[in-house]
């Protein structure tokens, strides 16, 4: 970075991304204005067209800095502290992961099912199990005004993150964080299970790109040897943890008893069906992501 005590704009951006380039990094315009933006509070609109601005001695310092962080790999959003998801800005701490814009296509499949319990209920209580950052519980919350919820993890971290990030959000009072290995700690009953659980297998691990090998926290991301753990732990215990009405009148079952969404690795649509058909759910909703990889899968209790 520039030794200048001071520098306009555009020198500065044009400095990190000859840098992030230098080192290797994709996308190192885009990479380098939304870092310096974020540090500086401006849009990466702002930072292409205000290019004049004058950065001074301490937010090139502070940059310097930043750009260091970034040649080590540490993801830019980790940099900052915030990421975008789903509309809302979340907080991000050491022990939460990352969320990805995939993941918002758990919410996206399960906002409509909440719909739906709220109208026919008028409110509706949902379980987030490894709720991280409380980015997908928040993210439905926010949209449903009917709807309460708890976030549980193993993380007292990853809990408190989460916990300010439902403050911030003005959802605190919808919200609990609670601390539980799965379903441990957990109870009552729930309309909607969500969870994005660790699906990697240990293995792969060590092969990860740095940014999420080194960033993210292993707990988020180790499934066990085969990548299914979680999962199996989800699909035994679910049952009494869900709000299942039973039977109408006519015989059918309410078209979303006892709901639960996932979000999966991109190999494991099949096996993890398998896991929660064995356990007496039915796979109502499949959902790819934007690379057309397998993603989400939404199962009921009771069946449509």
């Amino acid at each position: 970075m520039s030794q200048h005590p001071a520098s306009v704009l555009k020198a500065v951006v044009a400095d990190a991304r000859a840098q992030l380039a230098a080192a290797g990094i994709a996308d190192a315009a885009i990479e380098a204005r939304l870092l310096i933006g974020g540090l500086l509070g401006l849009s990466s609109t702002e930072v292409f067209v205000d290019g004049d601005r004058v950065v001074d001695a301490l937010d090139m310092a502070r940059i310097a800095d930043a750009v260091a962080r970034r040649l080590g790999h540490e993801p830019v959003h980790r940099i900052l502290g915030m990421r975008a998801f789903h509309g809302l800005d979340l907080l991000l701490s050491k022990e939460t992961l990352e969320p990805r814009p995939d993941t918002e296509l758990l919410v996206e499949c399960m906002l409509p099912v909440l719909r739906r319990i709220v109208a026919d209920k008028g409110h509706a209580r949902v379980l987030d199990l490894g709720t991280g950052t409380g980015a997908i519980i928040l993210a439905l919350l926010s949209e449903v005004p009917q709807a309460t919820g708890v976030g549980s993890d193993i993380s007292d971290d990853a809990l408190s993150t989460a916990t300010r990030n439902a403050q911030r959000l003005d959802l605190g009072e919808r919200f609990q964080g609670v601390r539980s290995h799965w379903f441990d700690a957990i109870d009552g009953r729930f309309d909607i299970i969500v969870s994005n659980p660790p699906y990697i297998r240990s293995d792969v691990i060590p092969e990860l790109e740095p940014e999420v090998r080194d960033f993210d926290p292993p707990a988020a991301l180790d499934g066990g040897p085969d990548g299914l753990d979680a999962y199996r732990a989800i699909a035994s215990q679910a049952e009494h943890f869900l709000e299942l009405r039973g039977p109408q009148e006519d015989g059918s079952f309410p078209k979303d008893e006892g709901s639960i969404g996932v979000e999966i690795g991109f190999d494991q649509r099949d096996t993890v069906t398998r896991i929660f058909e064995d356990a007496g759910f039915i796979l109502t909703q499949a959902r790819r992501d934007y690379g057309n990889n397998d993603r989400v899968l939404v199962f009921t209790r009771g069946g449509p």
